[in-house]
């Protein structure tokens, strides 16, 4: 399953309780600033387990192939961006 997200834009206790789930039971989280990730994880008390990739504009091409073959595979992809939504104002539309 492709599950969208956006992280919020300003402290991490703006994150909905369904993000922190997202990021703790994903197998593959796809972002386009894996910093970021971590340190809301980090901030949400979440433990990644997931396999963190990079996904913005100059990769997007390319990952998302190899996303699609995740997705194949039956694993749950992750896609977060930094303070817009995936494939609206940020990389992702490849993907979906």
């Amino acid at each position: 399953m492709l599950t969208l997200a956006g992280v919020p834009i300003g402290r991490p206790e703006d994150a909905p309780a369904r993000l922190a789930a997202e990021l703790a039971s994903a197998d593959v989280i796809a972002a386009e600033d894996t910093r970021r990730v971590r340190r809301l994880a980090t901030a949400l008390d979440v433990r990644l387990t997931a396999r963190l990739v990079s996904y913005y504009d100059e990769v997007e091409a390319r990952r998302a192939a190899e996303l699609v073959d995740e997705l194949r595979a039956g694993r749950n992809v992750l896609l977060v961006t930094d303070a817009g939504m995936p494939a609206i104002s940020d990389p992702g539309y490849r993907l979906v």
